[in-house]
């Protein structure tokens, strides 16, 4: 089947979990052999915490005015063994769902990308299955690429770990190479797997900067999707971290499904109990209605950490807040598609590309709202697609 858009808009409202998120259960620590302290012990391994926190400052490799092609201490692999020759190469995409903004404007970007690269004739067709979430339905769509026999290259997105392992390692013994991007699998079959920095880091950036910008005693309100969720549950393991060792008072983790309704209520009701100083959220798509409730009750801002949307981004510049917008870089989407194309022209990848991951703040607030200034309110500041064919219009058309 060829790739067709088909209903993003009504999939981004519709959809509560964020970016790289699944359910399965965290790894033991019989099976990974790392101590696990600090934090929520079930979802803290110190030397992944340690390694985020380092590659934060760890200058990355290539161009950085295309941070998508950039790398943090690559280990280059060879992939000879997969070239071709010719551009008619068929590129499979297994995705695990377009079910929320983050990762409708990651498509859409995704698709202009493939859409370059079919133009310039270094890919020929492009062939997308939707799980919607769904483990089972892209066990079968990732089933259906390999028996096909007609993916010459295979990217996956996978919609939970552990559960979606078994099938990545089935299309990886087709002999086609598998790139894995977004959310990972426990295997390292894969020819690379593709990420930013990780949830660790973007929870740090946030907690770090509340701790900088409030005084001691001040209480701070953190709010967050859904239990279980890896790479939230990292987040906000990352955050205890930093609030454990401050003089801030924590005055609680609310669960809010990523509702703006609920959002409001929650804050709502602990500004009616006394003083919210400041509020961290695991994912900042949600954070205009938590400003709303401090609007309506007639309090100061809070200093507030968001995210990289622009409803929060336009938000921030028109009241002047105190506040950071951490980001999971959105433009990750266009890298599978132009590791496929090396891949299979036998160019070196790495086995690890861990891209870039720098959050928003008031001194480059302005230029990226410019940059983005006809986009939607939810479209994402950092999608990275701004010399792609039908740009601004792509992603205005949702």
């Amino acid at each position: 089947m060829r790739f067709t858009k088909t209903g993003l808009a009504g999939l981004a409202i519709a959809g509560l979990v964020l970016t790289g998120c699944t359910t399965d259960a965290p790894t033991d620590d019989a099976e990974t052999g790392e101590e696990q302290t600090g934090g929520d012990q079930e979802w803290f391994v110190q030397e992944d915490f340690d390694r985020e926190m380092a590659q934060r400052d760890i200058e990355p490799e290539g161009d950085a005015e295309q941070p998508w092609l950039q790398a943090i201490e690559p280990d280059w692999v060879d992939t000879s063994e997969f070239a071709t020759e010719g551009g008619d190469a068929t590129v499979c995409f297994s995705n695990a769902s377009v079910s929320n903004p983050w990762r409708v404007t990651g498509f859409i970007t995704m698709e202009q990308q493939v859409e370059a690269l079919q133009e310039s004739g270094d890919i020929g067709e492009f062939r997308v299955s939707d799980a919607a979430d769904d483990d089972n339905k892209q066990i079968s769509d990732i089933q259906a690429f390999v028996d096909s026999g007609d993916c010459d290259a295979i990217i996956i997105s996978p919609s939970t770990t552990a559960t979606l392992t078994p099938a990545v390692e089935a299309a990886c013994d087709s002999g086609a190479p598998v790139i894995v991007f977004d959310r990972g699998v426990n295997t390292d079959c894969a020819v690379t797997f593709i990420h930013p920095i990780g949830g660790y880091a973007y929870g740090a950036e946030g907690a770090e900067f509340l701790v900088d910008n409030l005084e001691p005693g001040s209480k701070v309100l953190a709010l967050r999707i859904l239990p279980g969720v890896d790479v939230l549950e990292n987040r906000w393991a990352a955050a205890q971290q930093i609030f454990a060792d401050s003089d801030l008072e924590i005055l609680g983790d609310e669960f809010t499904e990523g509702d703006g309704a609920k959002i409001k209520d929650v804050v709502t009701q602990y500004l009616e109990r006394g003083d919210v100083d400041g509020i961290w959220m695991d994912a900042g798509d949600g954070a205009v209605a938590a400003l709303e409730a401090f609007e309506d009750m007639g309090v100061d801002y809070p200093v507030m950490v968001g995210e990289d949307e622009l409803s929060f981004m336009r938000k921030w510049q028109e009241t002047g807040l105190t506040a950071i917008a951490p980001v999971y870089s959105n433009f990750q989407w266009r890298t599978p598609v132009l590791a496929a194309v090396d891949i299979l022209n036998g160019e070196q990848v790495p086995a690890e590309w861990v891209l870039p991951q720098e959050p928003i703040t008031d001194a480059d607030l302005d230029d990226f709202l410019e940059r983005n200034a006809d986009m939607p309110s939810l479209h994402y500041a950092k999608f990275g697609g701004e010399d792609l064919p039908n740009f601004p219009e792509a992603w205005q058309d949702r």
